[in-house]
C-alpha cells in the first residue's frame, strides 16, 4: 500500500497544477509588527472571509502554519533577514530549516514558495555574497525532501537594485551586485522559480519630483497629451506599476536570460500620513489598491511580456504600528485588527473585477465634490424605501467614514429597490453604475451575490466555487487533460 504521506503530496501537486492553469492572482502580505496582533485563526478567518487565496509570510511562524492547514489558501513562507547569513553559510542549518518550517507542514498547508530575506542586497548588503547559496541549500533540502516541483525558493528584492527604472528599455541592475544577481537569474532559470520584486509606485510618484502624474501611480487614465511612453519601444505605460515591472524585465534581459517570470511580492498605497505626506490618504489607498487588482486580474503582462500576469501581493493585511519611520510607514494596512476594512476592497473574483457579472450597481463617482456627496447622500437615506443602517456608527459600512462609501451605499440601495419603477443613477452627477461588486469584508452591497435577498453563499463558503468559475476562460484544458492521466501514472507507480 502506497503511504499516506506520499498520495497526499501527489494529490497536492495536481491541485497546485490545476490552480496555475487558472491564471492571475492577488495575494496579501501579513506582517507582524502590531501592537495587538490578532490570533492565527482571526488572521486566517479574515483572509477566508474576503476570499483571499494567496498570502505571504515574512517568517514561518508555526500558530500561522497550522492555522493555514486545509485552507487551500497559497502561502510564501518567509526566510528571516536574520536567519540568511545560518543558512547561506550551512547545508545542514538549511536541512533543518526546511525540516522544521516546511516538511512538518505540507501537504496540509499548501505552501508553495519560500522567499529567502526581505531585500537582503538594499537592507543587509553585507549578506549578499551569502544569498544565493542560502537559496541553493534551501532547494537541496526541498529536493531532499520531494517537494521541489511543488515549492519554489526566490528572494524579494528591492525596485532600487534597479538605479533607472525609466524607460524601462534601458533599465539595468546596479552594477554592485552584478555577481550576485547573475548568480540568482541562474538559479531561478535553472529551477523554474521566478523573481520576486517589491515595487511601490507611491514612492515612485512622491520621491519623482512631479516627473509623473499621480494618475499614472494609481492606474487612472491619462489624457493623450500625457500619455507615458518609452522612446526607445515606443511602448505605452498606463500605470507606474507595468514600467515598474517591464524594467525588471529589462535587467533580467541585459545578463542576456531568457525571460524569467516576475512576481510583485510587495506594492500598495498607505492611506494615512503626516502633515508633509499630503497624498496619503484613503481615497488614494482605495484606488490604487481597487485598481491594482483589476490590472492584475485582466491577466495580461505589461508592454514588453503580455503573457506572463503580474501576479502581486498587496502590502499589506493590518497596519503594522510599532514600525518606526513616518507616519504612513504605519499605515498601509487594508484592514483593522478586527477584521472591519479599512476601505472597500474587492479581492475575491475576476469576474467582479472584468464585468462579467450580470448585477449591476451604483456607486459614486471616483472625485465627485463632497459637497455634493454629501447632499446626494442626504437625499437617498431620506427616501422611506432606502435603508442607511448599515452606514450608522458601529455597522459593517461605516468604515471607511468618508462620503464616498457612504453616499455608494446609498446610492446603491436606491437604485436597487426604485429602479424598476423608473429610479435611475445619477444623484446630480455625482453616480456611476458598475457590474464591480463594491461589497467589501461584512459590508454587502444590495445587489450583490452575496447578500441574503439573492440566495447567494457567505463569502467563506464561496471561496474555491467561485475562483474556479470566473477564471474558466484561462484555463488551459488540454493541458490538465495531459497533467491529470500522468498524475493518476504516478499514484499507480507508487
Amino acid at each position: 500500500m502506497m503511504p499516506e504521506k506520499w498520495l497526499a503530496i501527489v494529490l497536492l501537486l495536481l491541485v497546485g497544477m490545476f490552480c496555475n492553469a487558472l491564471g492571475a492572482f492577488v495575494g496579501v502580505n501579513i506582517g507582524t509588527d502590531v501592537s495587538n496582533l490578532p490570533s492565527a485563526s482571526v488572521l486566517v478567518g479574515i483572509l477566508k472571509a474576503n476570499q483571499i487565496t494567496h498570502v505571504r509570510l515574512y517568517d514561518a511562524d508555526a500558530h500561522m502554519l497550522n492555522a493555514l492547514a486545509n485552507t487551500g489558501i497559497e502561502v510564501v513562507v518567509g526566510v528571516t533577514n536574520e536567519e540568511v547569513l545560518g543558512i547561506g553559510q550551512s547545508p545542514s542549518t538549511a536541512a533543518t530549516w526546511i525540516n522544521r518550517n516546511v516538511a512538518a507542514y505540507v501537504p496540509s498547508t499548501n505552501i508553495t514558495a519560500i522567499a529567502v530575506g526581505s531585500e537582503v542586497l538594499t537592507s543587509i548588503p553585507h549578506a549578499a555574497p551569502v544569498l544565493v547559496p542560502a537559496m541553493n541549500y534551501l532547494h537541496k533540502a526541498l529536493v531532499a525532501s520531494n517537494l521541489n516541483f511543488q515549492i519554489k525558493v526566490s528572494a524579494p528584492q528591492s525596485l532600487d537594485i534597479i538605479p533607472r527604472p525609466f524607460p524601462p528599455s534601458t533599465a539595468t541592475f546596479n552594477s554592485t551586485w552584478n555577481s550576485t544577481i547573475y548568480q540568482m537569474l541562474q538559479f531561478l532559470k535553472n529551477t523554474n522559480s521566478y523573481f520576486m520584486l517589491n515595487a511601490y509606485p507611491y514612492y515612485g510618484y512622491t520621491n519623482g519630483d512631479g516627473i509623473f502624474p499621480i494618475d499614472y501611480a494609481l492606474f487612472r487614465p491619462l489624457p493623450s497629451v500625457k500619455q507615458i511612453v518609452d522612446p526607445n519601444t515606443l511602448f505605452h505605460y498606463e500605470s507606474m506599476l507595468d514600467a515598474m515591472v517591464d524594467a525588471t524585465y529589462y535587467s533580467v534581459q541585459a545578463f542576456n536570460f531568457s525571460v524569467v517570470p516576475v512576481v510583485v511580492t510587495e506594492s500598495g498605497w498607505p492611506w494615512l500620513g503626516g502633515a508633509n505626506e499630503p497624498d496619503a490618504t484613503v481615497e488614494n489607498a482605495e484606488t490604487f489598491n481597487s485598481n491594482l487588482i483589476r490590472r492584475v486580474l485582466n491577466n495580461s503582462g505589461p508592454p514588453s511580456q503580455p503573457d506572463i500576469p503580474i501576479n502581486t501581493y498587496i502590502y499589506e493585511l493590518l497596519n503594522e504600528d510599532k514600525r518606526s519611520g513616518p507616519v504612513s510607514e504605519r499605515n498601509w494596512g487594508v484592514f483593522l485588527t478586527n477584521g472591519t476594512a479599512v476601505y472597500p476592497l474587492s479581492w475575491s473574483t475576476s469576474l467582479q473585477a472584468t464585468g462579467n457579472s450580470s448585477t449591476v450597481f451604483c456607486v459614486a463617482k471616483e472625485g465627485a465634490d463632497s459637497d455634493d456627496l454629501e447632499k446626494g447622500l442626504n437625499w437617498a437615506c431620506g427616501q422611506s424605501q432606502v435603508n442607511c443602517t448599515a452606514i450608522q456608527e458601529g455597522q459593517p459600512c461605516y468604515s471607511p467614514n468618508t462620503y464616498q462609501n457612504h453616499a455608494s451605499y446609498a446610492y446603491n440601495d436606491y437604485y436597487q429597490k426604485m429602479r424598476s419603477g423608473g429610479g435611475t443613477c445619477d444623484f446630480r452627477g455625482t453616480a456611476t453604475t458598475t457590474t464591480a461588486d463594491p461589497s467589501y469584508g461584512s459590508c454587502i452591497f444590495s445587489g450583490s451575490s452575496n447578500s441574503s435577498s439573492s440566495g447567494g453563499t457567505s463569502p467563506s463558503s464561496a471561496f474555491a466555487p467561485e475562483s474556479l468559475s470566473s477564471r474558466s476562460p484561462t484555463l488551459q484544458v488540454p493541458r490538465l487533460g495531459v497533467l491529470i492521466p500522468a498524475m493518476l501514472l504516478i499514484l499507480i507507480s507508487l
